[in-house]
Protein backbone atom coordinates (compact mmCIF):
# COMPACT_ATOMS: atom_id res chain seq x y z
CA UNK A 1 0.00 0.00 0.00
CA UNK A 2 1.44 3.26 -1.18
CA UNK A 3 1.66 6.24 1.51
CA UNK A 4 -0.94 7.97 -0.48
CA UNK A 5 -3.47 5.25 -0.23
CA UNK A 6 -3.00 4.63 3.43
CA UNK A 7 -6.33 5.46 5.48
CA UNK A 8 -6.86 8.23 7.49
CA UNK A 9 -7.54 8.01 11.09
CA UNK A 10 -10.75 8.77 12.40
CA UNK A 11 -11.37 10.88 15.51
CA UNK A 12 -15.22 10.81 16.81
CA UNK A 13 -15.94 13.60 19.15
CA UNK A 14 -19.22 15.33 20.15
CA UNK A 15 -19.99 17.95 22.22
CA UNK A 16 -23.02 16.12 23.93
CA UNK A 17 -20.75 13.39 25.20
CA UNK A 18 -17.54 15.58 26.56
CA UNK A 19 -16.28 13.20 28.63
CA UNK A 20 -15.09 10.56 25.69
CA UNK A 21 -12.82 10.55 22.66
CA UNK A 22 -12.59 7.78 20.00
CA UNK A 23 -9.66 6.95 17.05
CA UNK A 24 -9.76 4.78 14.66
CA UNK A 25 -6.36 3.48 12.53
CA UNK A 26 -6.80 1.27 10.24
CA UNK A 27 -3.53 0.88 9.30
CA UNK A 28 -0.53 1.73 11.93
CA UNK A 29 2.24 1.20 10.18
CA UNK A 30 3.38 4.86 9.35
CA UNK A 31 1.99 5.73 13.29
CA UNK A 32 4.71 6.44 15.21
CA UNK A 33 4.31 7.95 18.88
CA UNK A 34 7.16 9.81 20.75
CA UNK A 35 7.05 9.30 24.20
CA UNK A 36 4.37 11.60 25.51
CA UNK A 37 1.50 11.95 28.41
CA UNK A 38 -2.66 12.31 28.41
CA UNK A 39 -4.44 14.18 30.73
CA UNK A 40 -7.35 11.16 30.27
CA UNK A 41 -7.60 7.87 31.32
CA UNK A 42 -7.30 5.70 28.00
CA UNK A 43 -7.63 2.51 26.52
CA UNK A 44 -6.76 0.72 23.33
CA UNK A 45 -7.08 -2.50 21.56
CA UNK A 46 -5.29 -3.77 18.70
CA UNK A 47 -7.83 -5.09 16.04
CA UNK A 48 -4.85 -6.56 13.77
CA UNK A 49 -1.45 -7.05 13.81
CA UNK A 50 1.25 -6.21 16.34
CA UNK A 51 3.02 -3.31 17.92
CA UNK A 52 5.45 -2.68 20.72
CA UNK A 53 3.78 -0.97 23.73
CA UNK A 54 6.06 1.46 26.01
CA UNK A 55 4.64 2.03 29.39
CA UNK A 56 6.58 4.07 31.69
CA UNK A 57 9.75 1.44 32.34
CA UNK A 58 7.79 -1.58 31.03
CA UNK A 59 8.06 -2.92 27.42
CA UNK A 60 5.22 -5.18 25.70
CA UNK A 61 4.80 -6.86 22.52
CA UNK A 62 0.84 -6.65 21.76
CA UNK A 63 -1.43 -7.70 19.13
CA UNK A 64 -4.57 -8.50 17.88
CA UNK A 65 -6.98 -9.31 20.72
CA UNK A 66 -4.87 -7.28 23.12
CA UNK A 67 -5.78 -4.24 25.21
CA UNK A 68 -3.69 -1.82 26.92
CA UNK A 69 -4.72 0.70 29.35
CA UNK A 70 -2.99 3.90 30.49
CA UNK A 71 -3.26 6.23 33.48
CA UNK A 72 -3.07 10.17 33.27
CA UNK A 73 0.24 11.38 32.74
CA UNK A 74 1.85 8.08 32.90
CA UNK A 75 4.73 8.11 30.17
CA UNK A 76 3.77 6.23 27.26
CA UNK A 77 4.17 5.02 23.57
CA UNK A 78 2.70 2.67 21.15
CA UNK A 79 4.34 1.93 17.27
CA UNK A 80 4.97 -0.38 15.01
CA UNK A 81 7.35 -3.34 14.67
CA UNK A 82 9.42 -3.29 11.48
CA UNK A 83 6.61 -2.03 8.97
CA UNK A 84 4.59 -4.68 9.57
CA UNK A 85 1.01 -3.56 9.17
CA UNK A 86 -1.34 -3.30 12.75
CA UNK A 87 -4.92 -1.68 13.69
CA UNK A 88 -5.97 -0.32 16.64
CA UNK A 89 -8.87 1.62 18.45
CA UNK A 90 -8.10 4.21 21.17
CA UNK A 91 -10.75 5.25 23.84
CA UNK A 92 -9.82 8.65 25.75
CA UNK A 93 -11.74 9.16 29.32
CA UNK A 94 -11.79 12.61 31.02
CA UNK A 95 -10.25 11.43 34.24
CA UNK A 96 -12.72 13.55 36.30
CA UNK A 97 -15.79 12.08 35.14
CA UNK A 98 -14.39 8.42 35.14
CA UNK A 99 -13.19 8.67 39.24
CA UNK A 100 -17.12 9.79 39.45
CA UNK A 101 -18.26 6.76 37.75
CA UNK A 102 -16.18 4.70 39.61
CA UNK A 103 -17.26 6.13 42.44
CA UNK A 104 -21.02 5.36 41.74
CA UNK A 105 -20.00 1.93 41.37
CA UNK A 106 -18.49 1.45 44.77
CA UNK A 107 -15.30 0.90 43.90
CA UNK A 108 -13.48 3.49 45.87
CA UNK A 109 -14.42 5.59 48.96
CA UNK A 110 -14.26 9.24 47.37
CA UNK A 111 -14.68 10.36 43.69
CA UNK A 112 -11.42 11.51 42.88
CA UNK A 113 -9.47 9.60 40.41
CA UNK A 114 -6.84 6.72 41.11
CA UNK A 115 -4.36 5.57 38.88
CA UNK A 116 -5.14 1.90 37.93
CA UNK A 117 -2.39 -1.19 38.13
CA UNK A 118 -3.54 -3.16 34.87
CA UNK A 119 -1.39 -2.15 32.27
CA UNK A 120 -2.76 -4.99 29.28
CA UNK A 121 -5.17 -7.61 28.96
CA UNK A 122 -6.74 -10.04 26.49
CA UNK A 123 -9.68 -10.55 28.11
CA UNK A 124 -11.59 -11.31 24.97
CA UNK A 125 -15.06 -10.00 26.69
CA UNK A 126 -13.80 -6.75 27.24
CA UNK A 127 -12.05 -6.41 24.02
CA UNK A 128 -15.72 -7.42 21.84
CA UNK A 129 -17.21 -4.56 24.19
CA UNK A 130 -15.00 -2.50 22.89
CA UNK A 131 -15.47 -3.10 19.46
CA UNK A 132 -19.10 -3.10 19.78
CA UNK A 133 -18.60 0.34 21.41
CA UNK A 134 -16.63 1.89 18.87
CA UNK A 135 -19.26 0.38 16.60
CA UNK A 136 -21.98 1.99 18.02
CA UNK A 137 -20.23 5.73 18.33
CA UNK A 138 -19.24 6.02 15.09
CA UNK A 139 -22.96 4.83 13.87
CA UNK A 140 -24.96 8.13 12.68
CA UNK A 141 -27.96 6.02 12.69
CA UNK A 142 -27.46 5.86 16.94
CA UNK A 143 -29.02 8.26 19.20
CA UNK A 144 -26.84 10.38 21.52
CA UNK A 145 -28.71 8.60 24.66
CA UNK A 146 -27.93 5.24 22.72
CA UNK A 147 -24.31 6.30 22.41
CA UNK A 148 -24.38 7.51 26.28
CA UNK A 149 -25.95 4.60 28.19
CA UNK A 150 -23.42 1.97 26.00
CA UNK A 151 -20.28 4.14 26.63
CA UNK A 152 -21.51 4.31 30.60
CA UNK A 153 -22.32 0.80 30.50
CA UNK A 154 -18.95 -0.30 29.08
CA UNK A 155 -16.72 1.72 31.51
CA UNK A 156 -18.62 0.17 34.23
CA UNK A 157 -17.63 -3.13 32.97
CA UNK A 158 -14.09 -2.02 32.67
CA UNK A 159 -13.88 -0.68 35.61
CA UNK A 160 -15.21 -3.85 37.63
CA UNK A 161 -12.66 -5.16 35.58
CA UNK A 162 -9.50 -3.50 35.95
CA UNK A 163 -10.63 -1.93 39.38
CA UNK A 164 -7.43 -2.77 41.37
CA UNK A 165 -5.63 0.65 42.48
CA UNK A 166 -2.15 0.86 41.16
CA UNK A 167 0.35 0.09 43.68
CA UNK A 168 2.07 3.17 43.12
CA UNK A 169 -0.16 5.60 44.81
CA UNK A 170 1.96 8.52 43.96
CA UNK A 171 2.59 7.96 40.40
CA UNK A 172 5.07 5.29 37.94
CA UNK A 173 8.01 7.71 39.65
CA UNK A 174 9.36 8.60 42.84
CA UNK A 175 8.00 11.54 44.22
CA UNK A 176 9.96 14.75 43.14
CA UNK A 177 11.79 16.87 45.33
CA UNK A 178 9.87 20.50 46.32
CA UNK A 179 11.96 22.67 43.97
CA UNK A 180 11.42 20.11 40.88
CA UNK A 181 7.75 19.37 41.91
CA UNK A 182 7.39 23.45 41.82
CA UNK A 183 9.61 23.88 38.59
CA UNK A 184 7.30 21.40 37.19
CA UNK A 185 3.65 23.16 38.37
CA UNK A 186 5.22 26.00 36.38
CA UNK A 187 5.96 24.49 33.55
CA UNK A 188 2.25 23.24 33.83
CA UNK A 189 0.91 26.87 33.93
CA UNK A 190 3.50 28.95 31.72
CA UNK A 191 4.28 26.03 29.38
CA UNK A 192 3.72 28.14 26.45
CA UNK A 193 6.83 30.38 27.57
CA UNK A 194 10.06 30.56 26.18
CA UNK A 195 11.97 28.80 29.05
CA UNK A 196 15.92 28.07 28.49
CA UNK A 197 17.08 24.85 30.68
CA UNK A 198 19.51 27.28 32.21
CA UNK A 199 16.78 29.45 33.34
CA UNK A 200 14.98 26.55 34.62
CA UNK A 201 18.39 25.27 36.33
CA UNK A 202 18.71 28.35 38.18
CA UNK A 203 15.49 28.27 39.52
CA UNK A 204 15.96 24.61 41.12
CA UNK A 205 19.82 25.48 41.96
CA UNK A 206 21.11 22.53 40.08
CA UNK A 207 23.53 22.56 37.26
CA UNK A 208 21.22 22.31 33.67
CA UNK A 209 22.67 18.66 33.51
CA UNK A 210 22.27 17.19 37.00
CA UNK A 211 18.69 18.72 36.21
CA UNK A 212 17.80 16.65 33.24
CA UNK A 213 18.68 13.60 35.04
CA UNK A 214 16.25 14.14 37.73
CA UNK A 215 13.44 15.85 36.10
CA UNK A 216 13.84 12.43 33.94
CA UNK A 217 13.85 10.46 36.99
CA UNK A 218 10.89 11.88 38.64
CA UNK A 219 8.82 13.13 35.58
CA UNK A 220 9.78 10.34 33.07
CA UNK A 221 11.37 13.25 30.31
CA UNK A 222 13.40 16.06 30.07
CA UNK A 223 11.99 19.78 31.18
CA UNK A 224 12.15 20.59 27.50
CA UNK A 225 9.75 17.50 26.70
CA UNK A 226 7.37 18.25 29.17
CA UNK A 227 7.37 21.25 28.58
CA UNK A 228 6.22 20.49 24.87
CA UNK A 229 3.88 17.59 25.81
CA UNK A 230 1.90 19.88 27.54
CA UNK A 231 1.99 23.05 24.68
CA UNK A 232 0.53 19.91 22.50
CA UNK A 233 -2.25 19.21 24.93
CA UNK A 234 -2.84 23.00 24.53
CA UNK A 235 -3.22 22.58 21.10
CA UNK A 236 -5.33 19.62 21.23
CA UNK A 237 -8.28 21.42 23.53
CA UNK A 238 -8.14 24.13 20.83
CA UNK A 239 -8.87 22.03 17.88
CA UNK A 240 -11.56 20.22 19.95
CA UNK A 241 -12.62 23.41 20.32
CA UNK A 242 -12.90 24.15 16.62
CA UNK A 243 -10.12 26.50 16.35
CA UNK A 244 -8.35 26.37 13.05
CA UNK A 245 -5.03 25.38 12.78
CA UNK A 246 -3.09 28.71 12.87
CA UNK A 247 -4.81 29.83 15.73
CA UNK A 248 -4.12 26.47 17.78
CA UNK A 249 -0.66 26.69 17.30
CA UNK A 250 -0.59 30.17 18.88
CA UNK A 251 -2.44 28.80 21.84
CA UNK A 252 0.03 26.29 22.22
CA UNK A 253 3.03 28.58 21.99
CA UNK A 254 4.04 28.07 18.78
CA UNK A 255 4.41 31.10 15.80
CA UNK A 256 6.08 28.53 13.37
CA UNK A 257 2.86 26.58 12.21
CA UNK A 258 4.87 24.14 10.36
CA UNK A 259 6.42 23.57 13.53
CA UNK A 260 3.74 23.18 15.65
CA UNK A 261 2.79 20.37 12.54
CA UNK A 262 5.60 18.66 12.90
CA UNK A 263 5.89 18.36 16.52
CA UNK A 264 1.88 17.52 16.97
CA UNK A 265 2.30 14.94 14.63
CA UNK A 266 5.29 13.50 16.41
CA UNK A 267 3.40 13.52 19.61
CA UNK A 268 -0.11 12.91 18.29
CA UNK A 269 0.58 10.17 15.48
CA UNK A 270 -1.86 12.54 13.65
CA UNK A 271 -1.60 15.98 12.07
CA UNK A 272 -3.70 18.53 13.45
CA UNK A 273 -5.62 18.99 10.29
CA UNK A 274 -6.98 15.05 11.02
CA UNK A 275 -7.22 16.06 14.51
CA UNK A 276 -9.46 18.77 14.02
CA UNK A 277 -11.99 17.08 12.11
CA UNK A 278 -13.34 14.44 14.19
CA UNK A 279 -15.14 11.66 12.19
CA UNK A 280 -17.32 12.99 8.48
CA UNK A 281 -19.28 16.52 8.94
CA UNK A 282 -22.33 15.12 7.40
CA UNK A 283 -21.84 12.72 10.63
CA UNK A 284 -21.73 15.13 12.85
CA UNK A 285 -24.72 17.22 11.44
CA UNK A 286 -26.95 13.89 11.23
CA UNK A 287 -25.74 12.89 14.79
CA UNK A 288 -27.26 16.64 15.90
CA UNK A 289 -30.26 15.84 14.38
CA UNK A 290 -31.20 13.46 16.75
Amino acid sequence: MSRSSTPQPIFWRDSRLPHVELRVVEDGRKVCYAPHTHTQWSMGAITAGQSTFVYVDRRYRVSAGALVFMNPEWVHNCNPIENQPWAYLMLYVDAEWLAGLRFRLGLCDEPVWQDLDCDVSRSEPLFLGFRDLADCLLDEQVSIQQKRDRTEAFLSEVMVSVSAPSAHSDGPFPPAPGPIQALARYLDDHCVDELSLEWMAERVALSPSHLVRVFRKHFGMTPHAYQINRRIQLGQRALKQGAPIADAALAAGFFDQPHFQRVFKRLVAATPGQYGRPLIEDQVQATRRK
